[in-house]
Order: C-alpha cells, then structure tokens, then sequence
C-alpha cells in the first residue's frame, strides 16, 4: 500500500514538474479557416473534385521513408536547459541528440494515415532521447494524432492542423513518462505545425489562350472534403477571370 500510495504521489509530482519546466504544449495554429463538408446537392460551377485514396498517401510515406529518410524534430529545450545549450559528455558516453525521429514501424503501430470514421487519424510511431538535467532519457513508442485541413484563400493554401490525442510510450519510467509526454506532445504540435498540404502552385491555374490574346485564371474560392472510408475526397471551388495581352 505505501508503494502505491509513494507511486501515485511520484506521478502526480512528475506531471505538475513537466509542465513547469517544459511547458504546457501550445500548438501553433494553421492559417485560413476549417474546412467543411461539401453542402448538400451538387457542386458549384467551376468545381473540381480530387479524390486522394489511403494507399496513394501509404505510396507517399514509404517513399519518404526509403528515399529521403526518417523525418526528425528537435524538441524544445526545458527551462533549465536552453535549447542551443551544448551539452558536455564522457568520452565513453553517447551524447543525447534532443530530437524525436518518426519511425515507419514500431511497437506493432505503423507510421501511416487513415480516412475512416469521417476523420483522419495518423498513428506516428517514434523514438528519440533528450537530456534532462544531465540523464539522457531515451524513448520510444507512438503518437495517436488526428489532422484538421484548413483553408487560406490569402495564400491560395490547403494547410493541415496536427493534433496530438494521445502519447504512448514503451519501456519509460513512470515518473519520468510525464516528462518525456510533455516534450514529445511539444515537438509534434510545435515542429509540425503548420503543415502544407497543397500550395498555391498545386491549386492556381493559368492557360493561355493565343486566339484571343490572353490567358484564363483560375484561382481557388473555396475548398470542401469528405472524408470516407479509405479515401479523402476534395471539391476544389474555382473564380475565372480573364486578362488579354498576357499569354505567359
């Protein structure tokens, strides 16, 4: 009983002393506004409807993967430790990276996206190791995360906002998985945020017509999705307009 009772005060300590000195994670805001689902009946005119299916996007992350390598994030320093400080190690000891690296597998969760639901979830899998008053604490496990697509029409912009639902971390001490939950959350939300799914050169349209002279615009007024089950469907809202004399 008093180990439980010395456990649950460990915990509850271990937390409050996360958030003091690393934080409490504030995710950085995507532009524009959220983007809603298609209203009932059929499209406007000047409506494009792209469909984006699971294995499309699975294709995507292997490539990442194989070819360009596990994406990783520096964590934010603590309040004891700035974060360009350059940490002094024993020659016989391996210096801690401060960086969670997304694995495209781990503890039998696979780094992947899912349209399910009238959601889209994407579990991240991840290890990492972070230095925390002179203990370099490694770690590893996966990241439950849902992602929000917003629209900015200043910037002609599909952005998606990263949500960290949940932390699950494998083989971690229970006092210091407080810790170690606060600045993995903070990397995601902090490190990812905003993410570009779409830019202008994706979305803008420009087609000369030489006949007359000119070229027709096309520039986006409005983005709607529905998710379905294995798939994300966009209907993509276009203003035309005109100019004469330019055909570039």
């Amino acid at each position: 009983m008093r180990y439980v009772i010395v456990l649950l005060l460990g915990l509850i300590m271990g937390a409050g002393a996360a958030v003091f000195f690393l934080g409490a994670a504030r995710a950085k805001s995507a532009p524009g506004t959220q983007v809603q689902a298609p209203e009932t009946g059929s499209d406007p005119a000047g409506t494009v409807v792209v469909t984006l299916s699971s294995s499309f996007v699975d294709g995507l992350l292997d490539t990442i993967f194989r070819d360009l390598g596990a994406p990783a994030f520096r964590l934010a320093g603590t309040r004891m430790q700035p974060e360009n400080a350059t940490i002094q190690r024993a020659s016989f000891q391996q210096p801690c990276t401060n960086t969670i690296t997304l694995a495209q597998e781990g503890n039998n969760i696979k780094t992947q996206v899912q349209f399910a639901g009238g959601r889209i979830s994407a579990p991240l899998a991840f290890n990492g190791s972070y230095d925390l008053m002179g203990n370099c604490m490694q770690f590893k496990g996966w990241a439950q995360t849902s992602i929000q697509l917003r629209f900015d029409s200043g910037t002609q912009t599909v952005y998606g906002q990263v949500n960290v639902d949940g932390v699950n971390l494998e083989g971690v001490n229970p006092v210091a998985n407080n810790f170690v939950t606060v600045f993995v959350r903070n990397a995601i939300d902090q490190r990812v945020n905003p993410l570009v799914l779409i830019g202008a050169p994706q979305l803008q349209l420009m087609i000369p017509v030489r006949a007359s002279n000119g070229s027709l615009k096309a520039q986006v007024k409005d983005v709607r999705a529905e998710i379905l089950d294995g798939s994300l469907r966009m209907h993509i809202s276009y203003a035309f307009s005109g100019t004469r004399g330019q055909t570039g």
